[in-house]
């Protein structure tokens, strides 16, 4: 599986509460259902207008596919090449 940033465009989803949020969260996870292991949310940072969500997939088109079956929009999909931290300094 790769890993993958997806940017999403949603006006408005900065503000959304707990419970909205909640109804996101159910509607991505039955998509995922759908894909059959295929694709993997491992995590999203919601900003103003938009969310950045971390993705394992096997490939670009199952993260094409959950966007279509989620309704929620790629803006943009980019895979990630490698991981570095604080600690990537020390070795």
């Amino acid at each position: 599986m790769k890993r993958y940033v997806i940017e999403r465009d949603l006006p408005g989803i900065g503000g959304m509460n707990r419970a909205q949020l909640k109804g996101a969260a159910a509607t991505s996870n039955g998509a995922l259902a759908k894909l059959a292991g295929k694709a993997q949310w491992e995590h999203s940072y919601v900003v103003d207008d938009k969310t950045f969500c971390i993705y394992l997939a096997e490939d670009e088109a199952a993260v094409r596919e959950h966007a279509k079956l989620s309704g929620f929009p790629a803006t943009k999909v980019t895979e990630v090449r490698t991981v570095i931290d604080p600690m990537t300094a020390v070795g």
